[in-house]
């Protein structure tokens, strides 16, 4: 028996490309833009680009001002259920903020942080309404999982999603 490299190397090749092509064209197909689609439907959703691994959905969006993020949360937890197929989700807003939003945050945050870290959540409205005075518009919003905060200066927009459940440290090696 004669073993004929070329035709060797021909069949590999043409099988790898089968095997891969088929799963990118699966994963485009089936997994990506159903997710993509779907997120892209909802009200104030200017651009989505995901990455999908086994454990988790990772959208990447790009929001208008004043859109309703404890809403889409919720559409997408709901209407993507099937979707998602047991994956954690998690969301990552591109930022369109302002020197002014950057700065009312950067005064903020140790109230808010104070309140979470209290589980005091209702003090988060009070105090962001107090600090605003009016010029800077804020939302809040409180799921099961999340705390919601974006701010609006009528043109720029910043969100920020809060986990409720602090990440947990682990016993010290050297302890």
């Amino acid at each position: 028996m004669k073993l004929r490299p070329i035709r060797i190397a021909i069949t590999v090749m043409v099988t790898a490309t089968l095997l891969f092509g088929g799963w990118f064209v699966y994963r485009q197909v089936a997994l990506e833009k159903p997710i993509e689609k779907l997120v892209a439907d909802y009200d104030g959703v200017n651009d989505v680009q995901l990455d999908i691994n086994q454990n988790q959905v990772v959208l990447n969006l790009d929001l208008e001002p004043n859109t309703n993020i404890r809403g889409l949360v919720d559409y997408i937890r709901t209407d993507g259920k099937e979707l998602l197929n047991g994956r954690t989700m998690k969301l990552e807003v591109k930022d369109h903020s302002t020197e002014t939003l950057d700065d009312f945050w950067s005064n903020a945050l140790f109230t808010v942080a104070e309140a979470m870290e209290t589980r005091q959540y209702t003090q988060i409205p009070e105090k962001l309404k107090e600090m605003s005075e009016g010029s800077i518009q804020v939302d809040y919003d409180i799921d099961n999982e999340n705390v919601y905060v974006s701010l609006s200066d009528g043109e720029a927009s910043k969100y920020i999603i809060l986990p409720r459940q602090p990440a947990t440290m682990g016993v010290w090696p050297n302890a």
